[in-house]
């Protein structure tokens, strides 16, 4: 898979924002195939950081309505990437 596609965007929550800042814990949003070992290189490679571990979770999507009819979101992967206790991620840093 390539690492463009892999991860699809970082997700900016308050209870990322406190991970990052306590722990050095990003947390991205990744494509439902992807595993560990790639999501450490697309990691690596995109932000040319050392990562330590990487902790991936299915999120199921939830059920909405709409007048009537009831619908569903769809599910995703949610990837917890640590790095290195000296690097960090610039892009994030301004959020």
């Amino acid at each position: 898979m390539e690492i463009n596609k892999v991860i699809r965007k970082l997700l900016v929550t308050e209870k990322s924002t406190m991970a990052r800042d306590k722990s050095n814990k990003y947390y991205f949003e990744v494509d439902r195939q992807a595993n560990k070992v790639e999501i450490t290189n697309a990691v690596e490679k995109l932000f040319k950081v050392q990562v330590v571990d990487v902790r991936v979770m299915h999120v199921l999507g939830k059920k909405k309505r709409m007048g009537r009819t009831i619908g569903q979101k769809s599910s995703w992967k949610k990837a917890i990437v640590t790095l290195n206790a000296g690097s960090s991620i610039e892009f994030a840093e301004g959020v």
